[in-house]
């Protein structure tokens, strides 16, 4: 469950933030999880950003290292949560050219 909740997080980071890969790098900063049910048979897992887009952005081009939390939750086929995930993202900006 870990693996797929940090999966989709990183799916909709890089929805997100994937036009900005040339100036900065996402990385996972802190990932926190809790299990709540058994998660027998299949599962989906549905991330949201925790932040506006264009705020995260506006903090980049201030020349700052935005982070923006990404929450996860993870559900069986009859809807029952089964785990829930919160990940901190950052954008490192990539160095200047020397």
């Amino acid at each position: 469950m870990f693996t797929l909740a940090e999966s989709a997080s990183g799916a909709i980071v890089m929805t997100a933030f994937g036009n900005q890969l040339g100036r900065a790098v996402p990385l996972a900063v802190r990932a926190e999880i809790g299990y709540k049910k058994l998660a027998m048979g299949p599962v989906t897992a549905t991330a949201e950003l925790g932040r506006p887009v264009a705020d995260v952005i506006a903090e980049l081009d201030a020349g700052e290292r935005p982070e923006f939390p990404v929450h996860v939750l993870i559900t069986r086929e009859d809807g029952a949560v089964t785990g829930e995930m919160s990940i901190v993202w950052t954008l490192r900006p990539n160095a200047a050219p020397q």
